[in-house]
């Protein structure tokens, strides 16, 4: 072979290799088309579910804490008649001995109540003290004055000039008009006497309702003072008063007999639990429940139902959404575990349905005005069939009339148009809304 002439073997080998690839690629088209296929003939048919016969508990979520059934209040004392301004008080939580100090108020509106109680009773008696003195001098100058007209009175009466032939007409009339100028001077100083008199015990006696008022002011303010101190009764754990999720702080504003902390009785102790207005429904005395610490999340304790709120109420300050209070009575509950304010999470059974049937709840559409699910017919389709519905769960509810067990039934409505004939051609009028959708639910 010349060295000119061009060598075969390069060719075939990418000859082989071009073939065994095309090889390939067809093996792979081959594998991959009998599952597209079968999706793209799937693809029309909806998911559908088997209509069964359960035993349906319907249960529902609550949390709270735990708190005891008794406890020993520690109330603003009742003699503190005054807004006071809390200035210390023992952290939340904490253990205390009979006698140790819980809450102390700020004494300096006391201690300035006590200052000017005294000094409007020492004003008093200093008024008091001066009104006397000046009661007796007036009195003593009175008498001078009623004393002084009585004997003008005498003289006038004994030298009056009566001779008419001794004494001129005008003398006699002055003489009389003398005296009786002088009885009227005597009965003037007797009534200005007993005026000043009575003026002076009244204004005495004004001055003496002053001074005890004060004497009570200081009382008062001297009692606050010993009271400033609030103690434990006996020996506990303290837990601070809440309002909306918050304890009392130094600095707030209390008033007489309010409630500031508790001394909880350990030895019993209740879960105060809060349920969603929403799935509230059946709710009530007596039910059973389920309790979990969070602290202690493997242990799962029994309660019960002891009382259930009146009124849904928020839980947050401006937040719309609307919860039942409800309280669990505990059983079983390790003493080392009986500790306030622990959050709980809790599981209440509402009721228990025998022999029901149930339906995924995606499956319940509002068609038309009713309520109605999808069943697989007798020709291989779909129809709607009205439905009356019982009590629902998380994701499945109760029918109790319209289906049997064994019915075929879609999971979503096999009416509805894709998503591009919505667009092309806008909503149809006959479609159907899932189940709860615009506010839909059981009744």
């Amino acid at each position: 072979m010349s060295r000119g002439a061009p060598e075969p073997r390069p060719r075939r080998r990418w000859a082989l290799f071009a073939a065994a690839a095309a090889a390939a690629v067809l093996a792979t088209a081959a594998l991959v088309a009998g599952p597209l296929a079968a999706e793209r003939e799937a693809a029309g048919a909806p998911p559908t579910a088997r209509v069964e016969r359960v035993r349906l508990v319907r249960t529902v979520p609550a949390d709270g804490s735990l708190e005891a059934v008794e406890a020993t209040p520690i109330t603003v004392p009742s003699t503190l008649r005054r807004p006071m301004r809390i200035g210390w008080l023992v952290e939340d939580g904490s253990r205390v001995e009979a006698g140790d100090p819980v809450i102390r108020f700020d004494p300096t509106d006391v201690a300035k109540e006590l200052v000017d109680a005294e000094d409007t009773l020492r004003s008093s008696d200093l008024r008091a003290g001066k009104e006397r003195s000046q009661r007796g001098a007036d009195l003593e100058n009175l008498d001078r004055d009623a004393k002084l007209a009585a004997m003008e009175l005498e003289q006038a009466r004994e030298f009056q000039k009566k001779d008419e032939e001794i004494f001129s007409r005008h003398e006699i009339l002055e003489s009389a008009i003398d005296g009786e100028l002088a009885e009227h001077r005597r009965e003037h100083a007797a009534s200005a006497r007993r005026t000043r008199e009575r003026l002076s015990d009244a204004e005495i006696e004004l001055l003496a309702i002053e001074r005890r008022q004060a004497g009570h002011s200081v009382d008062q303010a001297r009692q606050a003072l010993d009271e400033l101190e609030v103690t434990a009764p006996h020996a506990g754990i303290v837990v601070l008063a809440r309002s909306r999720n918050e304890t009392v702080r130094v600095g707030d504003t209390v008033w007489s007999g309010m409630t500031l902390a508790e001394i909880p009785d350990l030895s019993a102790m209740e879960a105060e639990v809060w349920v969603l207005e929403a799935d509230a429904g059946g709710l009530a005395e007596g039910a059973s429940a389920e309790v979990v610490l969070e602290a202690h999340p493997g242990a799962v304790h029994p309660a019960k139902v002891r009382r259930v709120d009146a009124l849904a109420k928020p839980r947050l300050r401006g937040s719309p959404v609307q919860y039942f209070g409800a309280v669990l009575e505990l059983s079983g509950l390790p003493p080392a575990l009986m500790k306030p304010g622990q959050r709980v999470r809790a599981t209440i059974r509402l009721d228990e349905v025998d022999d029901a049937l149930v339906v995924p709840r995606q499956a319940v559409f509002d068609h038309r005005g009713e309520r109605v699910v999808w069943r697989r017919a007798a020709g291989g389709g779909f129809e709607p069939v009205p439905v009356e519905l019982g009590p629902p769960t998380l994701g499945r509810v109760v029918v109790t009339s319209g289906l049997a067990e064994g019915d075929e039934i879609a999971l979503v409505d096999p009416t509805a148009k894709p998503a591009d004939d919505e667009e092309d051609g806008g909503e149809d009028a006959g479609a159907s809304l899932p189940y709860g959708a615009g506010g839909g639910g059981p009744g």
